[in-house]
């Protein structure tokens, strides 16, 4: 029999979870609410739950009027251009740190922390004067760059943390079996980090989908704009046209959804496995 003291801390906990949940996806359920909301009812029905009457017109009218398409490409190039090569480069750095003892090594970490303590905001301006005489200006691949090199330092940080929770003497018993050092990697550690690879994936993925101040500050033509840039089309000087705005921003989390659908076998184990040595 359950004793009353454990049965409401049990419901206590439940609620706290459903509270939390609720919060979470209340601003979903609100974008989808008023994606879906015509335009004479959105200021005229006042506050509502559900419109009285529902219409896929704004979806329409991203997806066939608009530039939404491009900004949607544009961002998908960016994002998983940027995952994946943050995802290998950092392996590679995390793993040189968490194996290696080399000259300098400390400070190398310590550049790499420095990168993270600084505002984006300070740094926009000495970006693009180096970009500008490159051409890398108003170019998707000036923004990967950018992303790539913001993005590098912390997920190296953090494959370090799942090859640290990989116990040496698997690499060591492979060499002494006739492996080298690349097939023992190859082999035995990369499989074993397919979690903390994927968890960096994902990471970096979202931060790219997302990022909005170099994208602004660095791309000044429709043609590299990306998804975060392309929102603030469907404002104009005197008004915001909330249902098309709405509508596009449901449409872009589709991808993330699926790539974390994609993803999610591999990214519980790495977020929990990172923190912990093995």
């Amino acid at each position: 029999m359950i004793r009353p003291k454990r049965l409401g801390m049990t419901i206590a906990h439940r609620a706290a979870i459903l509270v939390y949940v609720a919060f979470a996806l209340f601003p979903l359920y609100w974008l989808v609410k008023v994606s879906v909301t015509p335009n004479d009812l959105l200021y005229s029905e006042g506050v509502k739950m559900w419109p009285s009457r529902a219409t896929l017109d704004h979806f329409a009218f991203v997806l066939e009027h608009s530039d939404f398409p491009l900004f949607f490409r544009n961002s998908m190039i960016v994002s998983v251009s940027t995952a994946f090569i943050v995802t290998i480069l950092s392996s590679i750095g995390g793993y040189a740190l968490s194996r290696f003892t080399f000259r300098g090594k400390f400070w190398i970490v310590g550049l790499m922390l420095l990168t993270q303590m600084f505002p984006l905001v300070m740094l926009i301006a000495p970006i693009f004067k180096m970009l500008s005489p490159l051409g890398l200006t108003n170019s998707l691949s000036g923004l990967i760059l950018v992303y790539v090199a913001f993005n590098v330092p912390f997920a190296t940080f953090l494959m370090q943390s799942f090859f640290d929770g990989i116990p040496k003497d698997l690499e060591e018993a492979a060499m002494i079996d006739g492996a080298t050092r690349f097939m023992a990697f190859r082999q035995i550690i990369l499989p074993l980090t397919l979690p903390g690879m994927a968890a960096t994936l994902g990471f970096v993925f979202t931060a790219a989908w997302s990022e909005l101040l170099f994208a602004l500050m660095l791309i000044s033509g429709v043609d590299a704009s990306t998804f975060p840039v392309g929102l603030l089309s469907f404002v104009s000087k005197f008004s915001v046209d909330f249902g098309q705005m709405m509508a596009a921003g449901v449409l872009a989390l589709i991808p993330a959804c699926i790539f974390f659908l994609l993803i999610q076998r591999y990214l519980v184990q790495g977020l929990t496995a990172g923190a912990v040595k093995g």
